[in-house]
């Protein structure tokens, strides 16, 4: 596929349904924004070490926070909040390295890099495999074989079943199996579990065996059992319980947050063109989530038009880019989706 889905042959505008010709209109004037900021700022044109930069920003921060909770410095509830900041920079990163954004002619510093925000969100699958879904998500995005939006819950229409699936990856693909094998020919659940080899696996193991020790010792006091605590278990959950304040927990909020907002952002049924696909969701009650998957609800629509812009322009481009897409019909908190199981209703006119 390529790297940029709407770069086309030109062809006269009488011959383009009314779709495109907006399309065209929005992708220019966001291209338009794009020229005059690189012009502005020439560090922009500094592609490769402005990722490099933001990796390593990101990284340190997660590290930085994670240490001084060890050292008792920062409390639990400042530093998992303070490390999914981070690491929301980091899943960024990746989806641009998905696109190839950074280095492009250097195949063994994008992979490096590509390994590197893996580490730091070990609850994903691995951005190789994902590489191959996201494309598949520009091409069918809206339609039942839009896998990546599928997995993260887009058009579940049961909100318990929604919830779980936002909350947890494996538990929610594990729950609709059947829905999944029947629906999309991309599917597979061994070559997902071996793409989320081995660090999703060994984040999922952990966060169950924390969850279910917190279990059995808050509820057994209830019903009259002494809970088992020999002194090799206490000890080891010292280090779980740290392995979940640094790393787990603010994977857990950030990838929640990130999965509500995308997943009522895209459009799923009643798709058929680039128009559709998305909406610009930026209500005043979720700029919390917004806060840990950078904006992701206002901006990410912009990257469906025009794909190979890293992601710090797109929030650069954004105020010229949301004028474009109101103005030529692009959706804007279309609360609908939040009942409809993200269904594309035509406006009446």
């Amino acid at each position: 596929m390529a790297d940029n889905p709407r770069d086309v042959p030109p062809t006269s505008a009488a011959a383009l349904s009314l779709d495109e010709q907006q399309i065209r209109q929005i992708v220019a004037e966001i291209r338009a924004e794009e020229v005059r900021l690189r012009r502005k700022y020439p560090i922009l044109q500094h592609q490769n070490a402005l990722g490099v930069a933001i990796l390593c920003l990101s990284l340190f921060g997660m590290v930085l926070s994670g240490y001084l909770y060890y050292r008792g410095v920062l409390p639990a509830y400042l530093s998992i909040p303070l490390s999914a900041l981070f690491a929301s920079l980091s899943h960024e990163l990746e989806h641009d390295l998905i696109h190839r954004l950074y280095f492009k002619n250097n195949r063994f510093v994008q992979n490096l890099m590509m390994l590197v925000v893996w580490i730091m969100r070990p609850n994903t699958i691995n951005p190789w495999y994902r590489r191959d879904i996201h494309y598949l998500h520009h091409r069918v995005s809206g339609t039942p074989q839009d896998l990546e939006e599928r997995l993260v819950g887009n058009g579940v229409v049961n909100p318990l079943t929604r919830l779980l699936v936002m909350a947890d990856g494996l538990l929610g693909i594990l729950v609709r199996v059947r829905v999944l094998n029947a629906e999309n020919r991309r599917f597979n659940l061994v070559e997902i579990l071996g793409a989320s080899f081995p660090f999703a696996t060994l984040y999922f193991a952990t966060w169950y065996v924390f969850l279910a020790y917190h279990a059995v010792m808050l509820f057994s006091p209830m019903i009259g059992a002494q809970p088992p605590d020999p002194t090799w278990l206490a000890e080891g959950m010292n280090i779980v319980n740290l392995v979940v304040v640094v790393v787990i927990a603010p994977n857990f909020l950030r990838s929640f947050c990130l999965n509500f907002v995308t997943s009522y952002m895209h459009y799923y049924g009643g798709v058929s063109t680039l128009m559709q696909q998305t909406q610009i969701l930026r209500p005043w009650f979720l700029w919390p989530m917004q806060l840990f998957c950078f904006n992701f609800g206002s901006t990410h629509a912009i990257h469906h038009f025009v794909v190979n812009q890293p992601f710090y322009l797109r929030q650069m481009v954004a105020g010229a880019a949301h004028r474009a897409m109101r103005t030529h019909g692009v959706r804007f908190n279309d609360l609908s989706t939040f009942v409809s199981g993200n269904r594309y209703h035509p406006v009446q006119p």
